[in-house]
């Protein structure tokens, strides 16, 4: 298993791309800042796996990004926050 890029605590922003292969990472997502809340394991990346080239694997980070970064008209309380989980390739550094 490979070192994680990211660790827990660290600000990262999802990168806001659209390939025209299948992937993850859901529109309203893409160029949001969070931070990395949980490492997780290795799991099948999709943008590969879907062409046929066996099962590589890519490291998985839990984000957590309040949900009024998310929506602009959000009324919640600031507590409301989004959990999603990113494939590595999909972050990049931020401040």
């Amino acid at each position: 298993m490979t070192d994680a890029v990211f660790q827990v605590g660290q600000r990262v922003r999802i990168a806001d791309r659209t390939p025209r292969v299948h992937h993850r990472v859901p529109s309203y997502a893409k160029g949001r800042v969070g931070v990395i809340e949980r490492v997780c394991g290795l799991h099948g990346e999709p943008e590969k796996f879907i062409r046929g080239n066996g099962e590589p694997k890519q490291r998985i980070y839990r984000v957590r990004i309040p949900q009024s970064e998310l929506w602009q008209d959000y009324e919640g309380t600031e507590r409301d926050k989004l959990e999603i989980e990113i494939f590595e390739h999909w972050l990049e550094e931020t401040e």
